[in-house]
């Protein structure tokens, strides 16, 4: 996925409040976890709690009062894009505010005081990150058309500690602008089959292995 990001992965976690239910297979907001320590685990993951843009990600500039500049441009493999009146101007490696500040700063010799806004609409990062009671806690890289599941992201960190909660993992994901957790059962896919339990996992997303309160 926590963000620059005008999309900002930590808030997922920070406010997540959730009460302890029944366990059931697949399930939404159903476990309560120390969010602050998710959050330092997963910025150390990541080395910097502001996302720096990269090139491929897919980003939306909006001018203020210039409707007819507005643009959805994907950064370049050089790491540019070409905006009107400005041209190519390189944003890679820059957090969102920085960029629309380059951006601001290159239009103000064609308009007067100009106000740029920038999004992040698609990400070029398809990492997912794998936390708590793994082995190798790490991002792990979805492949290029391919689908990865959560059991697969975790066997991929080195799989369960002997004091992991494989009943209760958690997938965090933000999706339509809204914050969503998801508990999956993993002794429901090994040792039941359920493989429809194993759910595909999306960029961003954070599966996160609790310990076992036993």
């Amino acid at each position: 996925m926590f963000s620059k990001l005008k999309i900002i992965v930590f808030a997922l976690f920070l406010t997540f409040i959730a009460a302890c239910s029944p366990r059931t297979n697949l399930k939404e907001n159903s476990f309560n976890y120390d969010a602050e320590e998710i959050a330092k685990e997963l910025q150390e993951l990541k080395g910097s709690s502001e996302y720096l843009l990269q090139a491929g990600d897919l980003v939306d500039i909006q001018v203020y009062k210039e409707d007819d500049m507005s643009r959805t441009l994907r950064i370049s493999t050089q790491g540019y894009i070409s905006f009107p009146l400005i041209g190519n101007i390189k944003i890679s490696d820059l957090t969102v505010s920085q960029a629309a500040n380059q951006i601001e700063e290159r239009l103000k010799s064609y308009l007067k005081n100009p106000s740029v806004s920038l999004l992040i609409k698609e990400y070029a990062n398809k990492n997912v990150y794998v936390l708590g009671e793994v082995k190798k806690p790490s991002p792990i890289t979805i492949p290029p058309e391919k689908i990865m599941t959560v059991l697969e992201a975790i066997t991929s960190a080195g799989g369960f500690t002997d004091v992991a909660a494989i009943s209760k993992v958690k997938v965090f994901r933000i999706e339509n602008g809204q914050q969503r957790s998801l508990e999956v059962d993993i002794t429901q896919i090994t040792k039941e089959g359920n493989k429809q339990m194993d759910i595909a996992l999306k960029p961003g997303d954070v599966v996160f292995v609790p310990q076992s309160l036993f």
